[in-house]
């Protein structure tokens, strides 16, 4: 298998991913939007939930393993990622795969056009239910991380989480002490979750208590 790692999927997952038979589903890709005008309309049936993260922290690897599919377009360059990203899982939930920030690879006016949309989605989206913070485990925190997870507090209008990703590379003791001090530092953030996902998309490792 795939993901060695996983338990048996519960029935309700099955049938959120599309796996119970019939008729499947699953996750697709359903739009690209790289200005506010190309933005889906929200449907107050389906919430939204986003995956925020510097360049080439695996986002888009983490939701190809969390829906089970290969939907999401993962790349090993950097910034590949050059807009929000919509994916429709089974018609229930919508997953959004947002740009990395850091922008190694693009150009000023491209960055600054990327910052409006992603503030004006993350602030003015209603059927935005959550917004996941995906953190390289190896490295923690980094300056990048810390105004989005700031950002998300003071003008944010949903709970956020952050996950950190690739923990299949980092020693327990290094990996336990990155969490422990993510915590620390979220502890009175506001709208912030206080449990941090350890995930590793290479094994499977942590998907099962995504949620």
């Amino acid at each position: 298998a795939r993901y060695p790692l996983y338990a048996e999927i519960a029935e309700r997952e099955r049938v959120l991913l599309g796996l119970r038979g019939g008729t499947k589903k699953g996750t697709a890709f359903i739009a690209a939007a790289a200005s506010e005008e190309e933005l889906p309309d929200a449907d107050d049936n389906i919430p939204e939930i986003a995956f925020a993260g510097r360049s080439n922290v695996g986002k888009s690897s983490l939701i190809n393993a969390l829906t089970l599919s290969a939907a999401a377009r993962s790349s090993d360059v950097p910034g590949k990622t050059q807009a929000l990203n919509f994916y429709d899982v089974s018609g229930r939930l919508r997953i959004i795969d947002m740009p990395g920030y850091g922008f190694a690879f693009a150009a000023p006016d491209r960055v600054d056009a990327w910052n409006r949309l992603m503030d004006k989605y993350l602030t003015g989206r209603k059927t935005l239910k959550r917004v996941y913070v995906v953190i390289d485990a190896r490295h923690g925190l980094k300056a990048p991380d810390r105004e989005m997870l700031a950002f998300l507090s003071r003008y944010g209008n949903v709970a956020y989480q952050v996950v950190l990703n690739k923990t299949d590379l980092v020693k327990p003791a290094d990996l336990a002490r990155r969490a422990f001090l993510i915590r620390e530092e979220l502890r009175l953030a506001k709208r912030a979750r206080s449990t941090v996902f350890m995930a590793s998309t290479s094994t499977g490792a942590g998907l099962q208590e995504f949620g």
